[in-house]
């Protein structure tokens, strides 16, 4: 697959998540899949971007490893939710992932996905800081192992550090992965993304756009949501 920039062309003009869709979209509905977000230094601005161009019946729930610390981002959902097609929320302890809602794992802890009977539930442990942050990205892609989905499409976005590499590269040794990570000239840091593509985990690069039309692609849309 071509990567962004690879061939020196300037970027295409920003479209909105309806052109992406009617362009790029076929139908994934057979197959169970989440997005994973991991991302850091630049996210606020880097989601206020990219969120606005998810439809509201992507076929998968999204869920965002933030760093972040207690107390910002439920403020921080909120905003995006009002710029977003998406319904964007701060996951809490016990909320079940739905299709079409983006979730935020809450500063100060780190979020675990478990599958149950009534779907994948949101849980938080305070274990200590790993990769000096809280909440850390390895610990939500690794908890993605023993979930019941069929592909998890993980995306590494702006940030400092490492965060997402280990657990990515665990995590494709246990399951189907796909993994976007964002090019360096769209980064505000490019330091997590580099790791994820230099490790060899990263299956396709991109900027912003190219990133949410990657999402779109790759989970569908549905006629359902949440």
């Amino acid at each position: 697959m071509k990567k962004v920039g690879e061939d020196g062309h300037s970027a295409p003009m920003r479209r909105s998540a309806s052109d992406i869709i009617k362009k790029d979209i076929g139908s994934k509905n057979s197959v169970k899949r989440i997005v994973a977000i991991a991302i850091s230094t630049g996210g606020p601005k880097t989601m206020q971007s990219m969120l606005p161009l998810l439809p509201e019946n992507l076929d998968a729930p999204v869920v965002i490893v933030q760093h972040m610390p207690k107390g910002f981002t439920q403020a921080m959902a909120a905003r995006m939710n009002d710029i977003s097609k998406v319904k964007v929320t701060e996951a809490k302890e016990g909320d079940i992932l739905q299709k079409g809602c983006v979730y935020f794992s809450q500063g100060g802890a780190h979020l675990k996905l478990v599958s149950t009977v009534v779907g994948t539930m949101v849980k938080y442990s305070d274990e200590p800081n790993r990769e000096g942050v809280k909440p850390c990205a390895n610990y939500m892609y690794e908890s993605l192992a023993d979930c019941d989905y069929d592909e998890v499409v993980c995306v590494v976005m702006t940030g400092m550090g490492q965060d997402g590499t280990e657990g990515i590269g665990n995590l494709k040794k246990k399951k189907k992965t796909f993994c976007i990570s964002q090019e360096r000239t769209s980064c505000v840091v490019y330091g997590m993304p580099k790791a994820v593509f230099n490790a060899g985990y990263s299956d396709v690069e991109g900027d912003i756009e190219e990133i949410a039309r990657q999402i779109i692609n790759r989970v569908g849309v549905t006629k359902n949501g949440c």
